[in-house]
């Protein structure tokens, strides 16, 4: 991570997200009832005195009236559908975690949904990062282009436990991979520090990565997202770290998109990963023709505003955004400094940019800010762990106001009020309709009314104070009187465009393995049985719309069967229609070339969009 010197660095955030007219009608979901049923909104507070963390606090009504400004949330307006929120276990995260005797109680303090925060999202490094006890890659030593000694050993002893135990914690987390450098053979100076990948190697680092996802998802944690390069335009002097131009990189995920698709994983690659100020470097990834395996784009903190976000979600706004590090910047890194940094620009400013995940970076760290190999002397952990005596850090309650309310697959919804000063907001919908509404305020305490469906309540938020507000609201979207699910017990191809046959990718059973086009060959990846739930199962799996997703493009997959709705369709004139979002099973680009991703879309009735079902 590279990062200035400490420095408070607020927003004139009120031109933070340039939205055109079209933009928005693109996101645009049927519009719900008129009124809603909410009378009452459950409160959560945090204070910078520490007086409330995360405190529950007695629910306000709607209809109670109040004074001062107004937040409007409008679900009929929906934006990006969310990934989810968290940090990363590092070697030094590992080691203070592991270490303590407190480590199954804080674990759950950090992943439980019930009994925690219920973080969501995991940023891992491949390999060795500042934050590392030793310098390392997973193949160390003389050059080896075969990856015959390729092993992820390292991670045996701490990494990998706590990551499976996170995952039992909460099974919706998800992962992602990101390396700070290349094995030392494979670079221009043969080191871990400095130096750049040997143009000669750019395909044996793309299968490295591979190997990466592979060995991960072996030991049970399916690697989700994968960036090729942590901070590609920053060269560490004292740890490892690595340069890497955009074209470098556009060559790397050209190389690298086919060979995880052949390996049969469902990993997305994310361009970039590296601060707000250079968006011309992921702009330029984007134009080139690697961009057909480019997910999206990832982002950190540690130079510009997220308002840089918006102009390249504009630009592609079928590639995603994701913010994924961020530490130690705030003046004084104080609690108080934290939360209202931290909730001004990561949980409101990045989200409201488009972002689908707000990450942080280690999860825990000791008393000295470590163990530490880099330079970064101020940075805070989301714990701070001392054998058994454990400390919540701002970043907990900053990434807890988010994760303990917004589910993975909750969308984004529209809110009014957003601009400097005053009280900062960003609201949301999830997967089982209930509003979810976080306010910082960046002002002295103050008044303000958040309406909703033609009612409001009002609140007095004191100065730097964070809230998460939520209540019911309307549920699915409503689907075709003459929907219904597929008619269950058939088993057999589900032909699409083209006569060409819904496929897993690579026979794989693998949770995350995408669904293709493929021409009809009769085997086990292209046989589907349809349930009495709605359900299309294949493989042991179910048809599962990636991340709950409801905005267009959002691409499809299989999943352990889980009876939510991302995983239920309905059949309506030869099509099926997603029952969580609404939108039609679609193959991408009106193509039926083999190898054509399946995605949902708005419903148009063309013919990429009809299915004929197992008999």
């Amino acid at each position: 991570m590279n990062r200035p010197t400490p420095r408070r660095r607020w927003l004139a955030i009120g031109s933070a997200v340039a939205i055109t007219a079209a933009t928005v009608a693109a996101y645009q979901v049927a519009a719900a009832p008129a009124s809603y049923a909410a009378t009452n909104a459950a409160v959560w507070l945090t204070t910078p005195d520490r007086a409330n963390l995360l405190t529950s606090k007695p629910a306000v009504a709607f209809g109670s009236g109040g004074s001062g400004s107004v937040i409007t949330v409008n679900p009929n307006t929906s934006y990006q559908s969310m990934v989810g929120f968290g940090a990363s276990i590092t070697d030094a995260s590992a080691s203070v975690i592991a270490g303590s005797s407190a480590r199954n109680s804080v674990m759950t303090a950090l992943f439980s949904p019930t009994s925690g925060i219920g973080l969501s999202f995991l940023r891992q490094p491949i390999g060795a990062s500042d934050f590392s006890t030793s310098f390392y890659t997973y193949d160390d030593g003389a050059a080896d282009p075969s990856l015959s000694r390729f092993s992820v050993a390292h991670d045996n002893a701490q990494i990998l436990p706590l990551l499976t135990q996170a995952r039992s914690l909460n099974p919706q987390i998800s992962f992602m991979g990101a390396p700070w450098s290349a094995p030392a053979w494979m670079k221009t100076n043969g080191n871990l520090i400095g130096g750049s990948l040997n143009a000669s190697y750019n395909s044996t680092y793309a299968d490295y990565l591979v190997k990466f996802a592979q060995a991960y998802q072996a030991a049970g944690v399916p690697i989700g997202y994968l960036s090729v390069q942590n901070e590609p335009q920053f060269s560490p002097p004292g740890y490892p770290g690595m340069l890497m131009s955009a074209a470098q990189q556009s060559t790397i995920i050209s190389a690298l998109g086919p060979k995880l698709s052949a390996a049969g994983l469902g990993t997305k690659i994310l361009a970039w990963d590296h601060n707000w100020d250079q968006p011309s470097y992921a702009t330029s990834v984007l134009s080139s023709s690697a961009a057909q395996y480019v997910a999206g784009t990832a982002w950190h903190c540690y130079g510009g505003d997220p308002s840089a976000q918006t102009p390249v979600h504009n630009a592609y706004p079928n590639k995603d955004v994701f913010f994924t590090e961020c530490s130690g910047i705030e003046s004084g890194n104080t609690f108080a400094d934290s939360l209202l940094w931290q909730g001004t620009n990561l949980a409101v400013g990045s989200v409201r940019n488009w972002a689908k995940t707000v990450t942080t970076w280690n999860i825990a760290l000791n008393a000295n800010h470590g163990p530490v190999i880099g330079s970064c002397t101020n940075c805070m952990g989301v714990t701070t762990i001392n054998g058994g005596s454990v400390t919540y850090n701002a970043e907990y309650y900053v990434l807890g106001h988010l994760s303990k309310f917004v589910k993975p697959g909750a969308v984004r919804i529209d809110s009014t009020g957003y601009g400097s000063g005053g009280v900062q907001n960003v609201a949301f919908r999830n997967p089982d309709g209930t509003v979810v509404l976080v306010a910082i305020n960046t002002g002295g305490a103050q008044n303000f009314q958040v309406s909703y469906g033609g009612s409001s309540f009002g609140y007095n938020l004191p100065a730097g104070a964070m809230a998460t507000f939520t209540w019911p609201g309307t549920v699915t979207p409503p689907t075709s009187p003459s929907a219904s699910p597929p008619p269950p017990g058939g088993t057999g191809a589900l032909v699409g465009f083209g006569g060409k046959c819904a496929d897993v990718t690579g026979g794989s059973s693998a949770n995350g393995t995408r669904v293709q086009l493929w021409t009809c060959n009769g085997s086990a990846a292209q046989q589907w049985t349809r349930g009495a739930d709605g359900t299309l199962r294949a493989l042991g799996k179910c048809l599962d719309v990636v991340d709950r997703g409801t905005a267009n493009g959002t691409r499809i997959q299989i999943w352990d069967c889980t009876a939510d709705t991302n995983q239920r369709w309905t059949a309506t004139g030869g099509t099926l229609v997603s029952v969580s979002a609404n939108r039609c099973l679609d193959a991408t680009n009106v193509s039926s070339a083999d190898g054509t991703p399946l995605q949902i879309w708005d419903c148009t009735g063309a013919t990429n969009q009809r299915w004929t079902l197992p008999a």
